[in-house]
């Protein structure tokens, strides 16, 4: 897989996103906000995860939260997981959303979006509220109620988390120079046809962070930008050929297997110590297994 535009993607979308956030935290909690009036309890959640955390810390894990969602949407949209594109649109010539097209016409998945969002969307499209940009609002309102119903499927990825992170989603999701549409420049349909794509832009992501922290003592915040890399198939491959593998091939001398492992290495000689202790080891696991 060519990796040179995920990295320089995954990069500038981390920069990107904690732009964004930043500024849509500051809009959030100023004194006479919408989101203080239309959302207080949100609005109080946030002020309380920036007293217990920092105000730098929420900005990061919202930024990388909204990140690894619209990855994932991309890499499902692509494969056709999603009924209707949620960040893709139907037709590579096309530049809108399928999910916002579809909702301009009318077409509402309501397994998908609650009645009271739904009707939200339709007078915002509708334009019976006023609203700057009332596509744009109604297409964070689909976002956000695609992964809402993903949750259920896969709360690993999609999780609930607190409301604040809803307030704050980037504002613009549907110019040419959105993330989005970064997003889908990069992650390729020929791209998305290998999953070993989310991880790496999982490292790609964290990659400056973790420049900027190693060598340095490391706070509990930066461990996993400081630790975790991702691990590509052909390496798990050729550790686990080359262990459990070899071990198994040692207890059946018989079998054929290992000839359809393309890490696989045959062992050196052992001295008669080590292959005492190999011996003892493989005999030791198939007692415990009869």
């Amino acid at each position: 897989m060519e990796t040179t535009k995920l990295k320089r993607f995954a990069q500038y979308a981390r920069r990107s996103l904690l732009e964004q956030v930043t500024a849509k935290l500051k809009l959030v909690l100023s004194e006479d906000s919408a989101a203080r009036r239309e959302s207080p309890d949100a609005v109080k959640k946030l002020e309380d995860a920036i007293q217990k955390d920092t105000k730098d810390q929420v900005i990061e894990r919202v930024a990388y939260i909204w990140f690894n969602r619209f990855c994932a949407l991309r890499f499902m949209d692509v494969n056709r997981y999603n009924r209707v594109g949620i960040v893709s649109p139907a037709d590579p010539g096309q530049f809108q959303p399928e999910i916002l097209a579809e909702a301009k016409m009318g077409h509402i998945d309501d397994m998908m979006v609650a009645d009271k969002v739904r009707q939200q969307i339709v007078d915002l499209l509708g334009e019976k509220i006023p609203s700057h940009d009332p596509q744009g609002e109604a297409y964070r309102l689909l976002v956000v109620a695609a992964c809402n119903s993903w949750n259920k499927a896969m709360p690993f990825l999609f999780e609930r988390i607190e409301d604040y992170t809803e307030l704050l989603i980037p504002d613009d999701l549907l110019s040419g120079n959105s993330i989005l549409a970064y997003t889908r420049e990069a992650m390729t349909p020929d791209t998305c046809q290998n999953v070993e794509v989310i991880g790496w832009l999982y490292q790609f992501y964290i990659s400056e962070k973790k420049d900027a922290v190693i060598g340095k003592v490391v706070k509990s915040e930066d461990i996993p930008a400081a630790t975790q890399l991702f691990t590509p198939n052909w390496i798990v491959k050729y550790l686990v050929q080359n262990s459990v593998g070899r071990l198994w091939s040692m207890a059946n001398p018989d079998s054929n297997l290992k000839q359809q492992w393309a890490y696989y290495i045959e062992p050196a000689e052992q001295t008669p110590e080590v292959q005492a202790q190999l011996e003892s080891l493989i005999k030791n696991r198939l007692a415990e297994t009869e």
